[in-house]
């Protein structure tokens, strides 16, 4: 099955793809917030995107603090989930993330690409670790696990 994974932020939503299969993750792309004229059609266009993926399921980062316990942007993945969830008929997945952008940022770094690149590209591969994560605990893992 093909997934999508959202890295959820304030300001951006960075997107990552896997294959048909549900092997390996890819960077989609990342939408900004400020693109859109309020947060409604910024919800509407991140449905959008996830429709045209063609994806089976959508894996969410949820950010919990190192105890494992809630944060503000934790509650507020939770709130963009529901509101996802009635745009799109798709079961849902959290997956729990602590540092992800800062290991992304690592990940570009090591890569060679130049400060300003890894700040376009960033949110992207945020969301490729949260999926390649997801993808890793296999189908056994996973199953019963939906929203």
């Amino acid at each position: 099955m093909k997934y999508v994974a959202v890295d959820y932020g304030l300001a951006r939503a960075g997107l990552a793809v896997s294959d048909p299969e549900g092997r390996l993750a890819f960077p989609l792309l990342t939408l900004r917030l400020a693109d859109h004229p309020d947060r409604k059609a910024f919800l509407a266009a991140l449905a959008e995107q996830i429709h045209a993926a063609q994806a089976g399921a959508v894996v969410m980062g949820l950010p919990l603090l190192e105890d494992g316990s809630d944060s503000l942007t934790t509650r507020q993945v939770r709130n963009v989930t529901a509101r996802l969830q009635r745009r799109v008929a798709l079961p849902f997945y959290y997956m729990p993330e602590l540092l992800s952008s800062e290991e992304a940022w690592a990940d570009l770094r090591e890569a060679g690409l130049a400060r300003g690149k890894r700040r376009a590209v960033l949110d992207q591969q945020a969301a490729v670790r949260i999926l390649a994560s997801f993808l890793a605990l296999g189908a056994e893992a996973r199953q019963g696990q939906a929203l």
